[in-house]
């Protein structure tokens, strides 16, 4: 690294009364970090250890870690101690210098404190360039113990393609930073090549460790503040291909913000906490069910009656769904959504013979209105949009439906200058209207249970038939038999 970047008194760091979510937990990890580490107040020695040819300066054990949390923060039990400590580690205040896991472990394992330039308080969010530098770097070095891993290897070949235009630069500062680390002292530059390190492991993680940079309320936060946010930690520009649009930085001074500035951040991060997040395994979880549900639909994974379309000449297929008379699969698709329902010629009609019966026939017309008018030319729009609201939303309308207010507004103001989307919230909230109430009952009424066993029954019912066909024709061939076995007895008698 840079000599100007690792001279901690000529690097301005942020306010510290920054209000970051996390501020506050970083004052009090960093607070415990400093009594560790202060020897004459009680705190664990810094020794340096010596292994077969070299020696390995300014590292503590992880069990002498745990043990002070155990006797200093009043703590019980060994596994919230150690808990407590990877909760440290993975935030970088403390770090292997084994390998590249940020976790604590009760044992001999060695570890080394963090230089403070490097904390978590500083508000670092380090560019691509900064970590190819970082990589380019390594690889000049020719150390064992600098030697990529695999996973860094493939992020700097990506790198690599990514910034091809200005690898020549990034090359540059990389050897640049090589020759002034090898002016230092070796034990001095080996303390600081796994400061380096560790810092890196915090911000580009080894795949499955804990990441504890990742995008949340406090970097959408600092996206609306970028000037109070450290960017690069080489000082060299990057592209703006690490973000996903560019953010314009002011030349002007960061004025004090109003009350209204402060209302308008309040409600951002009001909207950021309130947004709907799903796990991940929720979502395979949804994706392999919908996918197994839909499995047997897909003509390219499962065999199709009477024939592949796709694969042959045959088109019998087509012609068979899009029939009035729906095969057993289609009617069992109709059950899936109301989606389903509506794709399917026959299930539009079944539902709204359905709704026919319920007296509420108007919401599907309507919403089948809609559709038209969205693949109608444009000279018919504005005329058939018209034609729409006196026939379902104007007053007295012979097929009136019932709209809340802030969508009856909303069409009514589009209905200004009518286009093909006039209608859209009328016909969501329609929409919503059939799937939370009239489908439902759609798949408990007579008319689909009465199709569905239907044509459940109908394979049985030819298989049936072609049983008894062929008992016919067994019985009606013995009885042949045996009267030609009894008129040749006749004969010879």
């Amino acid at each position: 690294m840079a000599e100007g970047s690792r001279d901690q008194g000529g690097v301005g760091t942020t306010d510290p009364e920054e209000d970051s979510p996390n501020m506050i937990v970083y004052r009090k990890i960093e607070d415990i970090v400093t009594r560790i580490q202060d020897e004459k107040a009680g705190g664990v020695t810094i020794r340096t250890v010596k292994s077969f040819l070299s020696k390995i300066p300014s590292v503590v054990s992880g069990a002498d870690i745990v043990q002070w949390l155990m006797k200093n923060l009043s703590i019980e039990d060994p596994a919230e101690a150690i808990h407590l400590g990877s909760l440290v580690a993975a935030h970088g205040y403390i770090f292997p210098i084994s390998d590249h896991v940020l976790t604590l472990k009760d044992d001999g394992t060695l570890y080394r404190f963090q230089s403070p330039y490097f904390w978590p308080s500083n508000c670092w969010e380090p560019e691509n360039t900064d970590y190819a530098i970082y990589l380019c770097k390594r690889t000049m070095q020719n150390k064992a113990r600098l030697e990529l891993a695999d996973y860094e290897a493939e992020n700097l070949a990506r790198l690599q393609r990514a910034f091809a235009r200005k690898w020549e630069f990034i090359f540059l500062q990389a050897e640049a930073q090589v020759k002034i680390d090898r002016k230092k002292d070796k034990a001095e530059r080996k303390i600081l090549d796994s400061q380096e390190r560790a810092f890196w492991d915090v911000h580009r993680p080894v795949p499955g460790c804990v990441n504890t940079t990742e995008m949340d309320i406090r970097k959408c936060r600092r996206e609306r503040n970028p000037h109070r946010v450290k960017k690069s930690v080489y000082g060299v520009p990057d592209d703006g291909q690490s973000q996903p649009s560019p953010i314009h930085i002011s030349s002007q001074p960061a004025r004090k913000p109003t009350k209204e500035d402060v209302q308008k951040e309040i409600t951002f991060l009001n909207i950021q906490l309130d947004r709907h997040c799903m796990k991940v395994s929720k979502v395979a979880d949804s994706l392999m069910s919908y996918t197994e549900q839909f499995m047997e639909y897909d003509p390219f994974v499962s065999a199709t009656e009477p024939s592949n379309p796709w694969i042959s000449d045959d088109t019998s297929f087509w012609d068979l769904e899009a029939s009035r008379d729906p095969s057993q699969q289609r009617v069992k698709k109709w059950g899936f959504s109301l989606e389903e329902a509506l794709k399917d010629p026959a299930g539009r009609d079944q539902f709204l013979k359905f709704l026919e019966s319920e007296f509420s026939s108007e919401n599907l017309r309507f919403w089948l209105a809609v559709q038209d008018l969205k693949r109608r030319p444009l000279q018919e729009v504005s005329s058939r949009a018209q034609e729409i609201w006196q026939e379902f939303l104007a007053e007295g309308a012979p097929s009136s439906i019932n709209l809340d207010s802030h969508s009856y507004e909303r069409t009514s103001q589009n209905l200004k200058d009518p286009g093909r989307y006039s209608f859209e919230d009328a016909q969501e909230h329609i929409f919503k209207l059939m799937k939370s109430d009239s489908y439902a009952r759609f798949l408990r009424s007579n008319i689909y249970q009465d199709l569905l066993l239907a044509r459940k029954k109908q394979p049985a019912d030819t298989e049936q038939g072609r049983r008894t066909s062929l008992e016919k024709f067994t019985r009606s061939v013995g009885k042949s038999l045996t009267g030609k076995r009894l008129t040749g007895l006749m004969q010879s008698s």
